[in-house]
């Protein structure tokens, strides 16, 4: 299955803390109290923060591709731009105006015989089921017409396809090939599944990979798609690639120039070559007010009290909205959804998503803050969540940090833009740096990192994109779960770019200040 596989923290046993608990200071910044029990350490406490580390049983996050659908509901003049969850689009042979969207339908111009156009989707996959509908606005004259629902695409010659062609008599035909090292193969005859094409006839390509396993087939539109595949066949020769459509114009053929007409792309389920895994033992717990450094037998009642708890904690919470997330709804809000699978935010023309959904446009009600402010929900936002709506949805209205929009921002509140939660909101700076990243070494589980990665913004160094550290990855890598329009939605994964705070990365190189509310 695609999406998100996690914990489910009232299925996890919880140990109780064992013997007596001792403190120990750390001095800063930040200054810190560490409290242990006779098995180590069980939970750190920073001064001036709410977030405390605790010690639990060990957990593990991972995350798939999201199922998307691309309808091409937007107009587009130069290339396909962006799909909505599936990456962008990006092109080969030809020139971008080769590749138009309107009228719901990416198009692909063909202005020469013998000529091949390749799209993909900029997002690479290991296992993956997909379906391609498409149609001709002319008739094939001279030669035939193809498209291909391309598979494992890292090239214009490196691919599998599943191609459909129209012959000149209104023939159809399906073919499974591979393309490697400038050499086509055929490893699924050419087969006739249709006759009598007509301009505008929809036909449906479907092609699955599932390890070294290929199927495909196809049916025209308004007729039921076949319950057994035409082709299978075993081959191991190609690796993980992208999803893609490649267009033909035959040796010989008089059609040009003419349309190939994409309808939607549909991947049902993939995987990733390497999805994003991130193992440790550490929950993230809130208080109710800062720490000032005190240790008292009511904190020690509390840390003792969280040691055996298992309600959610603040990665919990976070996970329950990213690819997957089962659907929760609050009878003490009138039924409204308050966690579950979550997209960025709806559509702009262009298909790009549109930022301004905050945790109560998520559940599609009007909010009243206790300062005094209030804010409508947002047309066509319920379900979405962008950057800061994650992180207060998270911090905020499950784990109770109070919030505001724009006033009484006094350093313990929660605002609802990036740019005022990073300078002044709830809790203590752990780092920050101007015009470079700061090291990361304070920096500890539920953190909040900020970044000034819109290169548009005309306001130089202004923090823009915010998320939750969740922890160190598998491969050693720091990694943070954040909502973004190319993945629409949160996640910890790197499509639309990486989510780890080292290396080479727009989040790595434009990480400017952490947070530790």
């Amino acid at each position: 299955m695609m999406g998100a596989l996690t914990i489910l923290d009232d299925h996890i046993p919880q140990q109780p803390a064992a013997g007596a608990l001792t403190t120990n200071v750390v001095a800063g910044p930040p200054e810190r109290l560490e409290v242990s029990d006779t098995q180590g350490l069980l939970a750190t406490l920073t001064v001036g923060a709410r977030t405390v580390t605790m010690r639990g049983p060990t957990r593990t996050f991972t995350e798939g591709p999201r199922p998307f659908a691309d309808g091409f509901d937007r107009t587009i003049g130069d290339g396909w731009g962006a799909s909505p969850g599936g990456g962008n689009w990006s092109n080969a042979n030809g020139v971008d105006a080769n590749y138009t969207v309107a009228s719901s339908q990416g198009l692909i111009n063909m202005t020469a015989a013998n000529s091949s156009r390749h799209t993909s989707l900029l997002n690479d996959l290991a296992d993956v089921d997909a379906r391609l509908s498409w149609s001709l606005d002319v008739m094939p004259t001279g030669n035939a017409s193809s498209l291909a629902l391309s598979l494992a695409y890292t090239s214009v010659n490196s691919m599998y396809r599943a191609r459909l062609s129209v012959l000149t008599s209104g023939t159809v035909q399906l073919i499974l090939e591979r393309e490697s090292g400038g050499s086509t193969t055929t490893i699924g005859a050419l087969t006739t599944v249709g006759t009598g094409y007509t301009v505008g006839d929809i036909w449906h390509i479907r092609a699955q990979r599932a390890g070294t396993t290929l199927r495909c087939k196809a049916w025209k539109d308004g007729t039921a798609e076949p319950g057994t595949w035409l082709h299978e066949v075993t081959d191991a020769t190609l690796g993980a690639g992208r999803v893609g459509a490649r267009g033909l114009a035959s040796s010989g053929s008089t059609a040009v120039p003419f349309n190939f007409r994409v309808h939607d792309l549909q991947v049902y389920s993939a995987t990733w070559p390497s999805p994003p895994v991130v193992t440790h033992n550490t929950w993230v717990r809130v208080l109710d007010a800062p720490f000032d450094g005190q240790w008292s037998p009511a904190l020690a009642a509390r840390v003792r009290a969280w040691a055996g708890d298992s309600t959610p904690d603040v990665l919990a919470y976070a996970m329950m909205y990213v690819t997957g997330a089962p659907a929760v709804a609050s009878s003490a809000l009138g039924g409204a959804q308050v966690a579950g699978q979550s997209n960025y935010g709806p559509n702009a023309a262009d298909g790009t998503r549109i930022e301004g959904s905050d945790f109560h446009d998520y559940m599609g009600l009007d909010w009243e803050f206790p300062n005094g402010e209030t804010q409508a929900a947002g047309a066509g936002e319920q379900g979405c969540l962008d950057c800061s709506g994650f992180v207060r949805m998270v911090y905020g209205f499950h784990m109770g940090i109070p919030m505001v929009r724009t006033a009484n921002i006094d350093g313990a509140v929660l605002p609802r833009i990036t740019k005022d939660i990073g300078p002044n909101g709830p809790g203590i700076i752990i780092a920050q740096a101007e015009d470079t990243a700061p090291a990361l070494t304070s920096m500890r589980i539920g953190d909040v990192p900020h970044f000034d990665a819109d290169t548009s913004d005309p306001v130089a160094g202004q923090l823009d994109h915010n998320g939750i550290y969740l922890g160190t990855d598998s491969g050693g890598h720091p990694r943070f779960i954040n909502s973004r329009k190319t993945p629409n939605g949160p996640t910890f994964g790197d499509l639309g770019g990486s989510s780890t705070l080292d290396g080479g990365g727009t989040y790595a190189t434009s990480l400017r200040l952490i947070r530790r509310f």
